[in-house]
């Protein structure tokens, strides 16, 4: 067990070395319109997530004018606890089905997108200010915005195909008889749901 562990943690530090030393990460600009009801003061923020599927930290956020945001993830590395080696077993991904493969040996990390009233209006989320969860789509295709610390590749049953690029991507999943994946550092025409 200690084996085992230890070889996920060197595996997860030389990729993050390679990441901070191979140089760029890419950051990704994701803009759209928020349906459903929102609080006062909204803002949109895209927070990392841990393992479990809980937000840990909020990336980047801006207000909602309108109804329509524009929002710049900057490429730097997401917090440790929120990386986790890509395995097979590792991708939740809508889309994904048996057999899962991957390629590279990257750490990932998930980042979703979340409403909040900025009650003191100090421009980031506060302890006593909610999160209200999100679904995001362009279209039919869901939006799945994941970050890999190296160049790396996921394939999975009825054609899924994502390439993943050092940083943050932003994965248009179409799942149909075949699923089709688009892979893009700017993401327009998104619609952020707040009725899950």
């Amino acid at each position: 067990m200690k084996r085992t562990l230890l070889a996920l943690l060197l595996a997860a530090t030389t990729s993050l070395t390679a990441a901070q030393s191979g140089g760029t990460l890419n950051g990704l600009t994701v803009s759209g319109t928020v349906s459903g009801p929102l609080p006062a003061q909204a803002r949109i923020g895209g927070f990392t997530m841990d393992p479990g599927g809980q937000p840990v930290s909020e990336l980047a956020s801006v207000p909602v004018t309108g109804s329509r945001f524009s929002i710049d993830l900057p490429s730097v590395l997401p917090p440790q606890r929120t990386l986790v080696q890509l395995r097979p077993d590792a991708i939740f991904w809508p889309g994904v089905l048996e057999p899962v493969t991957v390629q590279g040996q990257a750490s990932i990390a998930e980042l979703r997108f979340y409403v909040y009233g900025d009650g003191n209006g100090n421009g980031r989320r506060d302890d006593t200010e909610g999160l209200q969860e999100t679904s995001a789509f362009v279209g039919k295709s869901v939006l799945v915005v994941s970050f890999a610390s190296s160049a790396s590749q996921v394939g999975a049953a009825r054609g899924f195909q994502a390439n993943l690029k050092p940083g943050w991507n932003g994965l248009l999943i179409d799942v149909g008889r075949a699923v089709k994946v688009t892979s893009s550092g700017t993401v327009n025409g998104v619609t952020v749901n707040t009725q899950r």
